[in-house]
């Protein structure tokens, strides 16, 4: 019932039965004006309705979970709800912004907005709803070109669209209008993994580098080999046998031919060293097969003990103190393998050897077998002349730690100067050459270290090391004219004095080969330059001659002139008024060195 014109109840429907009749004579009873004032009063209240549920700040579709991940280039993780109108200004935003759905598998999207666009989408906050489960968004991209023409048409159509994508699961519009459906959650975009990288990363192989090194070191050309080496003493050759299906990029053949003696710039030296074959073959090429297999895990070091080594000096420079150098690091489990090798050199420095390793020294030149190690190294490292540079040294090895190897090698107890017992006088080891640049007045040199406080022993060396080893070892100080004899410096406890007498002819250059590395050893270093009247050659030249007073001259004609004039025909004479402030200077080093350690002793 309802009210009719003068205040009566107007009728109404219930379950939308009632009356025809009644109902047009009730309508026919309301004033046209009253009708048209309700009318217009609905529809701006349906209006007002409509504006206030509307967001008209969303540009094209709301967020409803996580905030855009910009390292991705996507969205967080969760349902997109359909915001109220897209424009067309937004839809070129979105061209401009690059959004892409990519492929990402079933019921999953990904989106690329890392703009103004993805700000916005934040900022619409609405919440997370649950997916609509694999639909028209699977496995689609946007296109930008649809957007534009697409944001012209009208919501209805958009709404009819999207409803027909999602119904027939085939590709969607490139823009999602403005509906109040529920669309399936984007994923997090993860960027693609290049195929190349996923196959050649786990299994990396070492790239190939050249076999032998000829150009970095002037001394001495050497080569290493890692993987299967195969050393054969009967033909000189060390092979690298490639692994079946090497490549190019990580094998090459090569072949190198190699001298092992570190003075390859001096043809004298090198003329009597076997030239070794170096060479990398295919898997596959006839190798001889491995006769001794127990040596795979145990490197080995091919070297050659000819050159100059039957020079004490050179014994040392050239093959013992590279040896060291390369060798020490491996505590012993190294194979050596000497080619040329001379029984009687070997047996003169055995301790050495036997200190480097523990096999038993390998005859290269005699050996029948076919050798097979997983590291080989041919020719040794090599710095400079009786020195060691410990920038470039395994292990940071030096000139104090090759003395100290020295000393062990062959069992000398003094490793100190002041280990010296305290009553006993600081004892020099004079050092007299047999032949040439010898001391012509011994006896005088005695007498005169023995005024300022020495104790003098002469020696003019043995064939044996290890006996003048030992002597020098129990002396604090060494003194004698350049030549291989001051090598057994090596052999002084650290703190020790050695006393260079300098032959006439502008030798001081050549005294550089004991200048340098005796300070290394942590030894004192001195050195006295003789005058002509200390030289043996006035005896046989006048003092006008060329020898005297143009050593320049001589020395310009080459090392066999220089070595002839200055080194073989001079003997020397010492004046010992003149020598004996250098004399007092080095015992008065020792004293004080002794003093200095007894006064931190008794703090």
């Amino acid at each position: 019932m309802g009210m009719d014109a003068g205040g009566g109840k107007l009728p109404y429907s219930y379950a939308g039965q009632q009356d025809g009749g009644k109902l047009v004579k009730s309508v026919s009873r309301v004033e046209p004006r009253r009708f048209g004032l309700g009318l217009v009063a609905g529809f701006l209240l349906v209006t007002c309705a409509y504006f206030s549920t509307a967001k008209f700040d969303a540009i094209q579709i709301a967020m409803t979970s996580r905030p855009v991940s910009s390292n991705a280039g996507g969205v967080g993780v969760g349902s997109l709800e359909v915001g109220g109108v897209v424009a067309a200004a937004d839809t070129y935003n979105a061209s401009r912004q690059g959004l892409d759905l990519g492929k990402k598998g079933p019921g999953a999207t990904s989106m690329a907005d890392e703009g103004s666009e993805a700000e916005a989408l934040e900022k619409d906050g609405g919440k997370a709803s649950s997916p609509s489960g694999p639909g028209g968004l699977e496995d689609e991209e946007l296109q930008v070109q649809d957007a534009v023409a697409s944001g012209s048409k009208r919501s209805k159509d958009s709404a009819a669209a999207a409803a027909a994508t999602r119904s027939a699961n085939v590709s969607s519009p490139s823009v999602v209008h403005s509906h109040h459906a529920i669309l399936p959650a984007p994923a997090q975009r993860i960027p693609e993994v290049k195929q190349a990288d996923s196959e050649t990363t786990p299994a990396r192989e070492r790239e190939w580098k050249p076999l032998c090194d000829v150009t970095s070191n002037r001394r001495i050309d050497w080569c290493e080999l890692d993987g299967d080496v195969r050393v054969v003493g009967a033909n000189a050759s060390v092979t690298l046998v490639a692994p079946p299906g090497a490549d190019n990029r990580t094998f090459r053949a090569e072949s190198w031919r190699i001298k092992p003696y570190p003075r390859k710039a001096d043809p004298n030296a090198m003329r009597f060293v076997r030239v070794l074959t170096v060479r990398s073959v295919a898997s596959g090429s006839g190798e001889a097969a491995c006769t001794d297999g127990g040596d795979d895990d145990v490197p080995a070091l091919v070297f050659s003990d000819r050159g100059y080594t039957g020079n004490y000096f050179h014994a040392f420079t050239d093959v013992i103190l590279p040896l060291f150098l390369t060798a020490r690091r491996y505590a012993g489990e190294v194979r050596l393998l000497v080619a040329d090798l001379q029984p009687w050199w070997v047996g003169k420095f055995l301790p050495v050897f036997r200190s480097i390793s523990k096999y038993e020294l390998v005859d290269l030149d005699r050996d029948p077998r076919v050798r097979c190690f997983r590291h080989v190294q041919v020719g040794l490292t090599s710095h400079a002349d009786f020195s060691i540079d410990p920038r470039r040294a395994p292990n940071g090895y030096s000139m104090l730690d090759f003395t100290r190897f020295m000393r062990a090698a062959y069992g000398l107890p003094r490793g100190d100067v002041v280990a010296a017992a305290p009553a006993r006088r600081p004892r020099l080891l004079v050092v007299a050459r047999a032949r040439t640049r010898r001391f012509v007045n011994t006896e005088e040199i005695v007498r005169g270290a023995e005024a300022v406080g020495f104790e003098a022993v002469v020696s003019e060396g043995t064939h044996e090391v290890a006996p003048f080893a030992e002597l020098a070892n129990g002396c604090d100080a060494i003194m004698g004219v350049h030549g291989a004899g001051l090598t057994n410096m090596v052999f002084l406890p650290t703190g020790g004095v050695v006393i260079q007498v300098v032959p006439l002819g502008g030798l001081e250059f050549v005294a550089g080969y004991f200048r340098g590395p005796s300070v290394d050893m942590g030894l004192r270093y001195l050195e006295y330059r003789i005058e002509p009247e200390e030289s043996t050659l006035v005896d046989q030249y006048p003092r006008d001659h060329p020898i005297f007073t143009d050593p320049n001259g001589i020395k310009s004609k080459g090392w066999e002139s220089l070595k002839d004039a200055y080194l073989d025909k001079q003997d020397v004479r010492l004046d010992m008024e003149r020598f004996r402030p250098t004399l007092q200077e080095a015992i008065a080093h020792l004293r004080k060195a002794k003093a200095k350690a007894n006064g931190d002793g008794n703090n």
